[in-house]
C-alpha cells in the first residue's frame, strides 16, 4: 500500500467517512473546551492480527495534523488481549471525533487479516496458498486485499479486469467450457484465463 496511488485511496476513503460522521459538525465533542488537551490508549480486547495503521492515522490527520500516533505494533504482527496497540495524544476535539471512524478502520481491517491466519494457519505445511476474492466491502476493495496479506494470505484477481474467471452463468452464455476460454484467448493473451467447473469431465 506504499505507492502514490494507494496513498489517495486511503485519504479518499476516510475522507468519505468522516464526512459521513461528522457532516456539518461533531455537536457532542463540541462541549469540550478547544484548548483540552488528550491522551488516549487502544487496547485490543482479543487475540488477532493488527491491520489498518494508515488508515487509522489518516483520520486523525486530517482531523487535526497536531495528533500523534505511537504504535506498539504493526500491520500483520499478532495482538493478545489486553495489549495495548497504539497510544494518542494531541486536542481532545478531534481525538473524540475521530475515535470510532478510526477504530471502525482498524477493527474491520483487522477481523479480515485474523480470518485469513486462522485458514492459512490450518493448512500450514500444505503447500496450498489462501487466495482471496471479489466479495468485499464496497469501497473497501483495497483495503481488505491488503488485510488478506496481512493476515498471511495471497491476492488473487482485484477486480474484473485483470483476469478472466469463466464461471457457471458464463459457460451457459457462451455455450461450452471451449467456447468461452476460446473468446478469452482471442480478446486478451496477457491476461490469466480460470475456469470453474462442476465435475473432472
Amino acid at each position: 500500500m506504499a505507492t502514490h496511488k494507494h496513498d489517495d485511496f486511503i485519504e479518499n476513503l476516510v475522507e468519505s467517512a468522516l464526512s459521513e460522521d461528522i457532516r456539518d459538525g461533531d455537536i457532542t465533542a463540541s462541549l469540550i473546551p478547544a484548548s483540552t488537551k488528550a491522551h488516549a490508549r487502544v487496547i485490543s480486547r482479543q487475540t488477532a492480527i493488527l491491520c489498518g495503521e494508515a488508515w487509522f492515522e489518516a483520520v486523525f490527520r486530517q482531523l487535526d495534523e497536531s495528533i500523534l500516533v505511537v504504535w506498539k505494533v504493526h500491520d500483520g504482527d499478532p495482538i493478545q488481549p489486553y495489549q495495548v496497540v497504539c497510544e494518542l495524544s494531541g486536542p481532545a476535539r478531534p481525538l473524540l471525533t475521530g475515535e470510532r471512524t478510526a477504530l471502525n478502520f482498524l477493527q474491520t481491517l483487522s477481523a479480515t487479516a485474523t480470518h485469513t491466519r486462522q485458514f492459512v494457519d490450518a493448512i500450514s505445511g500444505t503447500g496450498v496458498k489462501v487466495l482471496d476474492t471479489r466479495k468485499t466491502l464496497p469501497g473497501f476493495r483495497l483495503a481488505q486485499k491488503y488485510a488478506v496479506t496481512c493476515g498471511g494470505g495471497s491476492n488473487h484477481r482485484m477486480g474484473l479486469y485483470d483476469g478472466f474467471l469463466i464461471k457457471e452463468n458464463h459457460i451457459m452464455s457462451a455455450g461450452s467450457v471451449t467456447a468461452a476460454v476460446y473468446s478469452a484467448r482471442e480478446q486478451q493473451l496477457n491476461k490469466p484465463i480460470e475456469v470453474e467447473t462442476e465435475s473432472l469431465e
